[in-house]
């Protein structure tokens, strides 16, 4: 269900939220199901290589930018909408020595700022499924795309109604509050002249909902010993949004799939 607040407000919100230290914590450093074992995987299905220019949309704080630039030899051009989290990318890749590789930007992913076919390669992991305008973002991945490019996504799926608790900004900014079914994907993608094949993951989202439900634990105890301050987070509620996300889980409500998308032949 979309909530109330406006689409660019709602896009703002969540990155925003996204470049917390808390969200770091409970989510680990790649932000997504799999880790970097699964973006490996998606730089496999695309056939990454030295010489292809890729545009991570959504990129966050860096990690699998520069993955798959060290992993792959590829040129890796991160795009995300939160300020904090291009200035620390672009830190982490001159850390690890990547910045002739892995470069970051601000960015909107329904409305880049790149010519058409500039990239060989776009990927997006565990973002899609926040954009409000998902046709606009579609449409977007197929103009930047070279004439023989490909598109990779990750994301979390729908098989069923949202549970009422499970709606809102926290909601959102975990990627379940507008996660569709993977048919609607699959027909944005169509209505930008893409054409799919699908890759099941579902296993990965249910280690990360286990993993978030043990940081949590963690971080309830540190803040009862008084060693940890989360000013602003109310993890009572955090741990009631967790248990009834991974009860939806189990439930097969909520999957997650690897989405490869070429252009149309003819």
């Amino acid at each position: 269900m979309m909530p109330t607040a406006q689409p660019d407000v709602l896009k703002r919100c969540c990155a925003s939220a996204y470049e917390t230290e808390f969200a770091r914590m409970l989510l680990g450093d790649s932000f997504h199901p799999g880790g970097l074992d699964l973006t490996r995987r998606l730089g496999e299905l695309l056939n990454l290589r030295p010489g292809f220019r890729v545009l991570d949309v959504a990129s966050g704080k860096g990690q699998s930018a520069i993955f798959l630039a060290r992993e792959f030899g590829c040129e890796v051009i991160g795009v995300d909408l939160g300020r904090q989290n291009v200035n620390e990318a672009a830190e982490r890749a001159a850390a690890a020595g990547m910045s002739h590789l892995a470069k970051f930007r601000e960015g909107d992913a329904e409305n880049m700022q790149f010519p058409d076919a500039t990239f060989d390669r776009v990927i997006c992991e565990c973002a899609f499924c926040t954009f409000p305008d998902k046709l606009a973002a579609a449409r977007e991945f197929g103009r930047v795309l070279s004439r023989d490019g490909r598109i990779g996504i990750s994301d979390l799926t729908r098989r069923g109604p949202v549970p009422a608790e499970l709606n809102g900004l926290l909601a959102w900014i975990s990627c379940i509050a507008d996660a569709r079914p993977i048919s609607e994907y699959v027909a944005d993608l169509e209505a930008a002249s893409l054409v799919t094949t699908i890759e099941a993951h579902d296993n990965c989202l249910l280690q990360m909902a286990r993993d978030v439900q043990t940081r949590l634990l963690g971080l309830e105890v540190m803040a009862g010993l008084k060693k940890l301050d989360l000013p602003g987070v109310d993890l009572t509620e955090a741990k009631q949004f967790a248990r009834a996300a991974m009860r939806a889980i189990q439930e097969g409500v909520f999957g997650y799939s690897v989405i490869i998308a070429g252009r149309r032949s003819g």
